[in-house]
């Protein structure tokens, strides 16, 4: 009898089961977080409900940059072939939002087409107006980079109050939209005009909420040289942390991102080395593009509850006839009080509530008489999404990326320096020698054997106590020695003779040049001697 009792109880206790991350995303938002941001109109104030295609689509790149800082030459970089409907030059040329997205044949789709495609995640792009619209395009073309990540590419920033009106369109709010969507946003800063304008700043901080997203790409760094190059990077970091208020230094890649010759070489290696970091965090997008999107969701389910708090208080303190335009100015003056409020009852941090002046603003037109009590159903179903649902979906997350094989960003620029010579480092630290006949230590046997003599050997070998005196003298850690001994002693008998000793002292010098240690010895690093043992 009353069985129907507990079953809301037990479907409370028991998380949801789902098969895949992003079919798990869609139910546990359409049925548990999407009402309750639809009871307290958490889309006219904040971000437009989410659809299937942003939970399915494929990893975007957003890039933001002053004009003719190289965002569409970066672009062209890393898939090495033009798009269409790109134009690059020093006046600003891109004077729209470019989608670059793959497509069996090459064309453009405009953006009023764009946003009626239930398959692309744009559509709630229409609010912005046709003023917008008319301004964003996709371009599809086949290329195997974009088999992977989507890139957005966005109109050069501006100075100057004049720019930013004769827009037609909220330049913050659409990049805040995007903001919320993509997992990396690139800011693209040039080394000759560091300077931020009014409505780059106001950009920046749009994109607040979002720093782990955001990275900073230094460009043009081949045109400076050394000494100047030092000077911009303090200024650029200088200039980014009186925006960016975080705690944390937003990482800074320097380089220069196009195919044309380097003007001032000098730091070459170090452009290499950045190129690369970069890259390896762009490939990983494809990898944690379920993480992300999970990450995303808890991040609207949190602001969501906020809402709902924020919202059925001031249903609340509304009179029920005389006096409703006096107490909603006089609650919209105290909105920092009722966050305080809502803060201590509920235990809120800080962080979750929406920014102040841009929520007064907001309530200034909207109807507190239509506005929800609070209904604490709607938000035990985002609690109990928060603290079971959720947990749940991260464990699918870690099954489905141990089950495929490593997704990763290929083709264009990033097979570049993959194979061959010119793969960085190729050639230099422990790679030194790769192609070489002779055994690379050789060269410098005759230097170490006379040490190798000096440590008393007895039947052509050295103990580990005895080579430990001359290897302690290099001042490296006991853990990069003891890595060192691994890979000199091969025949693993714990003693190195004349060559094994010769291969320790080549490591260590390897080491102390600032080049990393191989996991396992690469093939032309062994003893002559010891190949056919190895074999």
């Amino acid at each position: 009898m009353f069985s129907w009792l507990g079953t809301d109880d037990r479907r409370r206790k028991d998380p949801e089961v789902f098969q895949t991350v992003s079919e798990g995303l869609k139910k546990l938002y359409k049925t548990k977080l999407l009402p309750l941001e639809e009871h307290y109109k958490f889309h006219e104030f904040h971000s437009p409900a989410l659809e299937d295609a942003d939970f399915d689509n494929k990893p975007m790149v957003l890039l933001v940059g002053q004009y003719s800082t190289g965002k569409t030459t970066f672009i062209r970089y890393l898939l090495e072939q033009d798009f269409p409907g790109m134009r690059i030059g020093p006046e600003p040329t891109t004077d729209s939002f470019i989608a670059v997205m793959q497509g069996d044949v090459e064309g453009v789709v405009p953006g009023n087409a764009l946003v009626v495609d239930p398959k692309k995640p744009f559509r709630k792009l229409n609010a912005f107006g046709n003023a917008f619209l008319n301004r964003f395009v996709c371009a599809q073309l086949p290329n195997p980079v974009l088999e992977s990540i989507s890139v957005i590419d966005t109109p050069g920033i501006l100075s100057g109050e004049k720019q930013r009106i004769s827009r037609g369109y909220d330049f913050a709010a659409v990049l805040e939209w995007f903001a919320e969507r993509v997992d990396r946003i690139i800011l693209l800063f040039d080394a000759h005009k560091l300077d931020i304008s009014d409505e780059f700043s106001e950009v920046i901080k749009a994109l607040k909420n979002h720093e782990d997203k955001m990275r900073v790409v230094l460009n043009k760094a081949d045109q400076i040289e050394t000494q100047q190059l030092m000077r911009v990077y303090g200024a650029l970091m200088w200039s980014l942390g009186k925006i960016v208020n975080t705690p944390e230094v937003i990482r800074v890649y320097i380089g220069s991102f196009w195919s044309h010759p380097l003007l001032i070489p000098d730091n070459r290696k170090l452009f290499e080395a950045e190129e690369q970091d970069l890259f390896r965090d762009i490939q990983s997008l494809p990898r944690n593009a379920a993480l992300r999107k999970l990450n995303d969701l808890i991040k609207r389910a949190r602001l969501a509850k906020v809402h709902a708090y924020i919202i059925s208080s001031l249903k609340k303190e509304m009179p029920s006839v005389f006096g409703k335009d006096n107490k909603k100015k006089e609650l919209i003056n105290n909105l920092g009080d009722i966050y305080a409020r809502i803060e201590r009852e509920h235990q809120i941090s800080p962080g979750d509530f929406p920014n102040l002046r841009k929520m007064q603003d907001q309530l200034q037109a909207q109807d507190f008489s239509k506005f929800q009590p609070l209904k604490s159903k709607l938000l035990e179903t985002v609690e109990d999404m928060l603290a079971n649902d959720i947990a749940q979906l991260m464990v699918l997350v870690r099954q489905e990326e141990s089950q495929r094989p490593t997704q990763m960003v290929k083709g264009g620029a990033f097979e570049g320096t993959l194979h061959g010579p010119f793969g960085h480092g190729y050639g230099e630290g422990a790679g030194e020698g790769i192609d070489d006949a002779e055994w690379v230590v050789a060269r410098d046997k005759p230097m170490y054997d006379e040490i190798f003599y000096t440590l008393s050997p007895v039947d052509g070998k050295i103990t580990g106590a005895n080579a430990k005196k001359e290897m302690v003298r290099s001042k490296l850690p006991n853990t990069v020695l003891g890595k060192i001994w691994k890979l000199a002693d091969i025949d693993k008998d714990g003693m190195l003779d004349d060559e094994e000793f010769a291969l320790a002292n080549h490591l260590i010098k390897v080491k102390l040049e600032g080049h990393e240690l191989p996991n396992e010895l690469p093939s032309h690093l062994l003893p002559p001697s010891k190949r056919k043992v190895t074999e």
